[in-house]
């Protein structure tokens, strides 16, 4: 037989005709996974916003007002970085668990397994799409929280800001990814959301100062990777933290690093995707 190529034919069936990154299909699934949360930015964007400052009411009002102080600093300028982050957090995940199990659930899995897109690429869309989403949130909270009567949340280590946030953004994108993988329909990913990543939100810190805990649940809330999210973050507004600074930037990268290379593994398996 013969193996070269046919006339008119650039290129053998079979042989790669993209041989490093496919800059232009990484960018299209970008800018299609943003625009669908554009599409509904009111629910996507907006809404993160008003649900926070809701917290932040809710619980400045009935903790203390600004009488209370933690860490040396009023209550609402204490939790403003926490519901940041945590509203960021929140939504990089919500973004990153749905395109993946919509397609599966809708029958248009396909779209995203039969461009020209390796799975590191693939992956790469669906995360950077989601930490865009999670940072559009985070900058409307704080826009409407530099607005709030007596709260300060203007940034002391902007360093710490960008590493703790884009990193936290990262990790829920991750694990949205990872969630869209194995869940089969809403309700899975509804579970995740509601069995284990609020739990974890509201139970790293975000309220209180860990140092009031006892020892038990001290330990426990060191265990919570959330935990350095919020407490980094919160020492880029207020120079202050209940957390090791290091410690905790060098535990979300490890994090990161293995979540992205378990989601590159099951993306390139095919589990409960092809499958």
């Amino acid at each position: 037989m013969n193996d070269q190529p046919q006339p008119g034919i650039r290129f053998a069936p079979g042989e790669a005709t993209i041989k490093n990154v496919n800059w232009p299909g990484l960018r299209t699934l970008y800018v299609k996974e943003v625009r669908r949360f554009f599409k509904v930015q009111l629910q996507t964007i907006w809404a993160p916003a008003v649900t926070n400052l809701l917290f932040l009411t809710i619980f400045t009002v009935a903790l203390g007002g600004a009488s209370r102080t933690v860490l040396g600093h009023p209550f609402a300028d204490f939790i403003a970085p926490g519901l940041i982050v945590m509203g960021m957090m929140q939504n990089a995940f919500a973004n990153a668990s749905f395109s993946l199990l919509v397609g599966k659930i809708q029958g248009t899995i396909v779209d995203y397994l039969m461009p020209p897109l390796s799975h590191a690429e693939l992956l790469a869309g669906l995360v950077l799409a989601s930490v865009t989403r999670a940072i559009l949130v985070g900058l409307v909270i704080w826009a409407a929280m530099l607005l709030w009567p007596g709260l300060h949340v203007m940034p002391r280590h902007p360093a710490a800001l960008l590493w703790f946030g884009l990193n936290g953004a990262v990790m829920l994108s991750f694990l949205g990814v990872l969630t869209s993988i194995w869940a089969d329909k809403f309700d899975h990913a509804a579970s995740v959301t509601n069995f284990v990543i609020a739990p974890l939100s509201l139970l790293s810190g975000t309220f209180y100062a860990i140092d009031n805990l006892a020892p038990l649940y001290r330990a426990i809330s060191h265990a919570n990777p959330f935990f350095y999210i919020i407490s980094g973050f919160r020492y880029g507004f207020l120079g202050e933290a209940d957390s090791p600074i290091m410690i905790g930037a060098a535990l979300l990268l490890a994090i990161n690093i293995a979540l992205g290379v378990l989601a590159y593994a099951l993306l390139r398996t095919g589990w409960k995707i092809r499958n």
